[in-house]
């Protein structure tokens, strides 16, 4: 493939983020769409109520106009893709817009949530069959492939519900997932074009430019929040990635960050629920560090340097 269509496709949704961002931040400010701050977070985030909130859509916008302009054939790898990026990001974007008009924190219930996200994945389990998709899992280092059959599905939603609720719950600190998501989706570009899959590698191409854009406005302090909205398409977009690429097992490697995140939190429930005690001083773990005097910065400049070491290796095993 060409590669300067990769380069292209970065730069310009990377551009296209630029110029939405001033645009839209304005009327989410007017629109008064702003974050909710959990009362029982770190107290220096209280400082950030009102932050205008549902900035995915910045990386929506980017991201689907780049990927429809540098796509060459809309086959169902490319619906696939859509689906899962868009059909998750609906999904925060109601989380999104219940907690900012209705004042509620927490959004949807878990139960809605879960319900919704399980939608989608079945619609995405029912496209990959109609292809006749493989259902066969690959395991790295080993280079064998295990015949799961129709379990394969079950897996694929275990691979889709986890991997979006694990990017949801990265999304604490000011452009964390910005970061750490370009890393992820830079080594599954790197794959996608080592297995000739043009679709996919221009997607992640996209992905990237328009999750940077988003950054410049995310950083800290940041303008703006991506909100459910942002953080659940990007997981979505990453799973149906490295379903696609057949790296289901890799993306616990090269999304190393988001496994940790959701790791701590699962450990706290666990640790609090069995012996009354924390393992860490607050969960998910970006959080514990900067309870123990980090500053955002240097717990969100940790993680992506940490993101880049997982990413590596993942790619080194591949």
């Amino acid at each position: 493939m060409d590669y300067n269509i990769m380069y292209w496709t970065i730069g310009v949704a990377f551009i296209l983020a630029l110029i939405t961002g001033p645009l839209f931040i304005p009327i989410l400010r007017r629109l008064k769409f702003g974050q909710q701050i959990r009362t029982e977070g770190p107290q220096g985030h209280q400082k950030k109520k009102g932050t205008p909130t549902m900035g995915g859509i910045i990386i929506l916008l980017a991201l689907s106009i780049t990927f429809f302009r540098f796509s060459d054939d809309y086959g169902l790898e490319f619906y696939i893709l859509i689906v899962a990026t868009f059909g998750f990001g609906l999904i925060g974007f109601l989380d999104d817009y219940i907690k900012v008009v209705f004042k509620r924190s927490m959004g949807l219930t878990a139960k809605q949530k879960l319900l919704g996200q399980l939608l989608v994945s079945i619609i995405i389990c029912v496209m990959l069959f109609a292809i006749d998709y493989s259902t066969a899992l690959h395991v790295p280092i080993i280079e064998k492939s295990i015949e799961l059959g129709w379990l394969y599905f079950p897996f694929i939603i275990i691979v889709l519900l986890g991997t979006t609720n694990a990017v949801n719950l990265t999304d604490g600190l000011d452009g964390l997932v910005s970061g750490t998501s370009a890393i992820a989706f830079g080594a599954f570009a790197i794959i996608s074009m080592m297995n000739s899959q043009f679709e996919t590698a221009i997607f992640c191409a996209a992905m990237i430019g328009a999750v940077l854009g988003f950054l410049v406005f995310n950083a800290h302090p940041a303008k703006v929040f991506m909100g459910d909205t942002g953080s659940l398409s990007i997981g979505g977009g990453l799973a149906a990635v490295a379903i696609l690429t057949k790296s289901e097992l890799l993306l616990v490697i090269i999304g190393g960050v988001f496994v940790i995140e959701n790791l701590s939190v699962i450990i706290q429930v666990i640790s609090f629920k069995t012996t009354g005690k924390r393992v860490f001083k607050m969960s998910p773990i970006h959080h514990h560090f900067e309870l123990s005097g980090w500053s955002e910065w240097r717990v969100v400049i940790s993680f992506w340097l940490l993101g880049l070491v997982l990413a590596g290796v993942g790619l080194y095993i591949y």
